[in-house]
């Protein structure tokens, strides 16, 4: 037995690197194993295993300071480009319609939380370092944490950075919870209230009874010219048969027409129709191909990356196929399927037409579930040094001696959102299958806050003991707690957005998973998840940015 302690102990910790290997993955285990209990009715997740290096460093563990620093960096940059990929999309699509008024909110949620940050500084009640721990831990954002460490050393306020990891630490948890107690009092104080809310823009159909005489004995085209709403016809009834439409379709009186459009442009097109049928057609279990014998409808996936970037309409798969597309499922939202539509690899086509004709569709553009299972790594690894390019170009701005850089954690998140919202133009291939994401993402943010929380631990009970750490929760608690409840008041009150909406808007702002777990867990729909990924990444983006100029207008 000795000699085989004798034997890890020389293979495994007297080189540095696998030292360091070992440490970090056991930190990680050991913390995603924790994360997985329910404490309270809750479950921690990834956050057990910052709280697990820490344990570990102050029991005195230590590793090589070069390689944890690269496994640091690394970890993040993983983290926050992945998680910038997978966003993009809906990164930029949310300031379009009902998404433009949760940015809003959610700004004004950063904002606040900001301005409240900066008040012990500038009273001088709290140094720079540990107002900034104090404010990444209340929102949980250890990306802006790490920016807000990489400008305090290169200002030369190395040990400043470490006090903001120190006061991060203590303040953490009660960041997590924090949230949750906000949300609560938001619910009690809006229990029988009733709720409305704006239309998610989203793909609604809808059917309806042509009546108008305006629009008798026009075609589609000339009809659809009549009003700038976008929408595409799926299917009309006439006489008992169906008919698969065309641009040149004509309209006539008592056709019964299936349209795909967004919920907020049905009173529109019921006044270009006629009358609105009153059938609910976005029920999950309509059997679509039990509606006619003569029609089906297919969901083809775009698994050809030839495809990846094309235009819709410049498929011609109605004049080519003699098939329509109705609506274009991506990322879980599904869009309509409007000509100018730009297609993405892993996009999946709801296709009607003959059955002959959908298979002819599905072997145009793949259809194979195999391909979407090999991510494109290339665009990953590319992605990732751009990242790092752009995240080291010095930003001069007007009034500051020193330039701002985005760093680590904004270089990268910035890139993976512009090549994940646009890369399909340019014909590179972003997708990811959620699995794979979430994989990435999770090994990521693992070694980072198994390392981060490894540099912190030698001096972290020192820390706690120290008078200054009863500060630093009375002012995280400020932070977690109030700007969420006025925001959230406002959502509600001014904005009309329901309880589960705003909560999404609330734990994306304030970056806070836990949070949204809980609201999940509470909520029978998936309003708080879309909410919450329409945000996200801006607010993430800002306060990476933000950290960085409280950094240099602070001390310089």
């Amino acid at each position: 037995m000795d000699t085989i302690i004798s034997w890890l102990d020389q293979m495994l910790f007297n080189v540095p690197a696998i030292k360091a290997v070992v440490v970090i993955c056991l930190v990680c285990a050991a913390g995603l194993a924790l994360g997985k209990l329910r404490i309270g009715g809750l479950r921690f997740g990834v956050t057990f295993v910052f709280f697990m290096g820490i344990l570990c460093g102050a029991l005195g563990i230590v590793i090589d300071h070069d390689m944890l620093n690269y496994a640091s960096s690394f970890g993040l940059i993983i983290f926050v480009y992945v998680l910038g990929l997978q966003v993009g999309p809906g990164f930029v699509s949310a300031f379009r319609s009902g998404g433009t008024s949760l940015s809003i909110l959610s700004l004004m949620l950063v904002a606040f939380g900001t301005l409240l940050s900066v008040l012990p500084v500038l009273f001088g009640n709290m140094p720079v370092g540990e107002m900034m721990g104090v404010l990444c831990g209340a929102t949980t954002n250890t990306p802006a944490l790490a920016a807000a460490q990489q400008e305090l050393s290169q200002l030369g306020y190395a040990s400043e950075g470490l006090t903001a990891a120190l006061s991060l630490a203590v303040t953490y948890p009660l960041g997590m919870v924090g949230v949750i107690f906000a949300l609560m009092l938001l619910r009690w104080k809006m229990q029988g209230r009733s709720e409305t809310e704006e239309a998610a823009d989203e793909a609604y159909i809808a059917s309806f009874e042509v009546s108008n005489p305006a629009v008798f004995g026009k075609n589609l085209h000339d009809a659809s010219d009549m009003d700038e709403k976008a929408f595409v016809v799926s299917r009309i009834w006439r006489g008992g048969k169906v008919i698969l439409p065309t641009a040149t379709t004509v309209l006539e009186q008592g056709d019964r027409v299936l349209v795909i459009t967004k919920k907020k442009y049905v009173r529109s097109l019921t006044i270009l129709f006629g009358q609105l049928d009153e059938t609910d057609w976005n029920k999950k279990d309509i059997d679509w191909n039990a509606l006619d014998s003569q029609l089906v409808s297919e969901r083809i996936l775009i698994t050809k990356s030839s495809i990846n970037g094309k235009h819709l309409g410049s498929l011609r798969l109605r004049s080519r196929f003699g098939v329509n597309v109705s609506r274009v499922k991506r990322s879980g939202l599904q869009l309509v399927a409007t000509p100018d539509l730009v297609l993405r690899f892993g996009d999946r086509l709801t296709v009607v037409g003959e059955a002959e004709s959908c298979q002819r569709v599905a072997e145009e553009l793949g259809n194979a579930i195999k391909a979407l299972d090999e991510p494109n790594m290339i665009t990953i690894f590319m992605g990732m040094v751009l990242g790092l390019v752009l995240g080291y170009i010095p930003i001069a701005l007007p009034g500051m001696s020193f330039p701002i850089r985005l760093g680590l954690a904004g270089g990268p998140i910035i890139v993976g959102i512009l090549i994940g919202a646009y890369g399909p133009r340019l014909h590179m291939v972003t997708y990811v299958t959620s699995s794979a994401n979430r994989l990435i993402r999770s090994l990521g943010l693992s070694t980072y806050l198994a390392c981060l929380g490894l540099d912190a631990g030698p001096q972290f009970v020192e820390t706690v003991l120290r008078p200054s750490a009863l500060l630093w929760l009375g002012y995280a608690a400020v932070l977690a707690v109030v700007p969420v409840v006025i925001i959230g008041l406002v959502s509600i009150l001014y904005y009309k957005k329901s309880f589960a909406t705003t909560a999404g808007m609330l734990c994306g702002a304030m970056a806070n998973p836990i949070a949204l777990e809980y609201v999940n867990d509470t909520m029978a729909d998936d309003k708080a998840s879309v909410a919450y990924a329409s945000v996200y990444p801006l607010c993430m983006f800002v306060r990476v940015i933000i950290a960085q100029l409280l950094v240099v207008f602070l001390l310089t």
